[in-house]
């Protein structure tokens, strides 16, 4: 098509097409068999499409005089590339059932295997169909799974309702890409299980622990600028929460308050790792020649400002010289002779310059640590006097009943009954879901938004009528949005998944149905485990892999687990 010559087709164009789209090759058209050539929309025109006539396959085609781009299909105008944008954040919504067919027609694949019927269980959820014209002001909301055009957690008047019935119903929203499936039933068996005593989550809990997180990020921060004069590692906090929790035995989800040991051995030896200076890749030689000069002088001033042995001293000093007398008298060297000098001069200064800073760094540890404690104490007090205005008592809720038996693994239930939840406000923009609470705002695209809505739907047993679903999915994105960070992209590999090939090879090539380390938001089964069972348990998750217990018949030939090593260490 790239050698053609794009020849537009003018509204008084004789040539015409079959009902069925397309061009016969033979006999005239006859009037009651074919239909002329439709204008394209405006927006498309502006955006530089016109429709042309291919002389070679005697059919029309779509080009674009901006992109040199050419579609055999009407073009789809907000359509996202799937490689820079695979979660579709910034297209723009279909306007209707026309334009998500003719977005798939444009080379996307349908992804999610519950959207065919064919491939549907017997408990596998399809929307149905709403046939309304598609228009450009169509609006489109996200709907029940079971209701089409009405929002469970909202509730509506008489009046309302009255009011809506002659209106048609908004057409679904249809992701072009899914990176799930949730048809797929689980064949994992564990013993049945207790409820959890864990506190149920709370919009009001779950801001102040994000403030006091952000507090905690900002005194680490502080100390290791005022003790060692350095910017703290690159998310080594979030590495410090990743490795608390794998040892914590307290009782908040995300902040540690009971770890042995106390100081931690990940953020010690980042920091370390970063002292006296903190070194970088090196491109040129220029840049090693600046970057061994400033770590002789680092380790030569950290050296005289701290209490170290008459040894170390010495050795570090003469060192020092050494490498400064080199430097001013070769000036030929390559980078390579460079780097090679500070490794020498790391290996020769690095243990006497560890041993005078140990001390400060496992009091940055221990400091940030204790605080966190602290932190817990607090949000611990907070969340049980909210219950207790609820009157809703911890210490004397009944525990369930459990039998000794064998079941399908199935989510984390909690034996603490929820407390009334306040106002969280929803709205779209574009492909984003926004929710606000007392003005903090969470986002997150309109698709994982309608994966949220499934997974609260199949695997939450305490709100039929989705009064708490707003609420629980702000805690949500609030929780693991805190856990990731506030820096520019930062966190941003704690959420990796396999691609979805994979994951269809694994479940059709070896029986997996279960994820280990997973999320609601990155999980493509229903059944996974993650890191905090009190939010997740509502949308599927079976609890922290590290402390869940599989029974040997689970383990079987056709049990398989996906675990992703590179996830959390859950």
């Amino acid at each position: 098509m790239t050698s053609e010559n794009h020849t537009t087709i003018k509204a008084d164009s004789a040539l015409v097409m079959s009902p069925t789209g397309s061009t016969s090759q033979a006999a005239p058209f006859s009037p009651s068999t074919s239909k002329p050539i439709q204008e394209l929309p405006d927006e498309l025109i502006q955006a530089g499409w016109s429709k042309c006539w291919s002389k070679r396959e005697n059919r029309p085609y779509y080009f674009n005089r901006f992109t040199n781009q050419s579609l055999w299909e009407m073009p789809v105008l907000g359509q996202h590339d799937v490689i820079s944008d695979p979660l579709g954040l910034n297209a723009a919504p279909a306007s209707g059932e026309a334009n998500a067919d003719a977005g798939l027609g444009n080379g996307q694949r349908k992804r999610h295997p519950s959207e065919d019927a064919s491939q549907a269980g017997p408990n596998s959820f399809k929307r149905p169909k709403v046939e309304i014209p598609a228009t450009p002001t169509t609006p489109t909301v996200p709907i029940s799974p079971s209701t089409p055009g009405v929002k469970p957690w909202v509730n509506t008047t008489t009046d309302e309702k009255q009011g809506q019935a002659s209106t048609p119903a908004p057409a679904p929203y249809r992701p072009s890409v899914v990176y799930w499936d949730l048809d797929i039933q689980t064949n994992a068996v564990i013993r049945e299980r207790a409820p959890a005593d864990h506190l149920p989550p709370h919009p009001e809990i779950e801001l102040q622990r994000a403030q006091l997180t952000t507090k905690l990020r900002q005194h680490y921060h502080e100390l290791c600028s005022q003790r060692e004069g350095i910017e703290p590692p690159r998310e080594s906090f979030n590495r410090w929460l990743l490795e608390r929790k794998v040892v914590d035995k307290g009782l908040d989800p995300l902040l540690p308050s009971e770890c042995d040991p106390v100081i931690s051995p990940s953020m010690f030896r980042e920091i370390m790792n970063d002292i006296p200076i903190r070194l970088s890749r090196i491109k040129y030689k220029e840049e090693a020649r600046k970057l061994l000069f400033k770590y002789a002088e680092a380790a030569k001033k950290m050296i005289d400002s701290r209490n170290a042995t008459p040894e170390s001293r010495k050795v570090v000093k003469w060192n020092v010289e050494d490498t400064m007398n080199w430097l001013r008298r070769d000036h030929s060297a390559s980078k390579e002779d460079y780097m090679d000098r500070l490794e020498h001069l790391r290996k020769q200064c690095g243990p006497h310059v560890a041993s005078v800073a140990k001390d400060s760094v496992e009091g940055i540890c221990s400091k940030i640590y204790h605080i966190s404690a602290e932190y817990v104490r607090r949000i611990r007090q907070a969340h049980l006097t909210l219950l207790k205005e609820c009157n809703i008592s911890v210490d004397g809720t009944e525990s369930a009943e459990v039998q000794d038996r064998l079941v399908y693994c199935y989510p984390v239930r909690l034996s603490i009954p929820a407390p009334p939840q306040t106002r969280v406000e929803l709205h779209f923009e574009n492909d984003i879901a926004c929710l606000r609470f007392k003005g903090e705002m969470v986002k997150v695209s309109r698709g994982h938004f309608n994966k949220l809505e499934l997974l609260y739907r199949y695997s939450c047993i305490d709100d039929p009528r989705f009064e708490k679903f707003l609420s629980r999915v702000w805690c949500l994105i609030k929780r693991y949005q805190v856990m990731f960070g506030s820096g520019v992209n930062e966190g941003s590999g704690l959420q990796g998944s396999l691609p979805v090939p994979v994951f269809e090879a694994l479940n059709k090539q070896f029986g997996v149905t279960f994820e280990c380390f997973a999320s609601p938001l990155n999980c493509y089964f229903k059944q996974f485990c993650s890191a905090f069972p009190d939010i997740d348990g509502f949308f599927g998750s079976r609890g922290p892999f590290l402390s869940f217990s599989l029974q040997p018949v689970a383990l079987s030939r056709r049990t398989l687990l996906s675990v992703r090593s590179s996830w959390m260490p859950w």
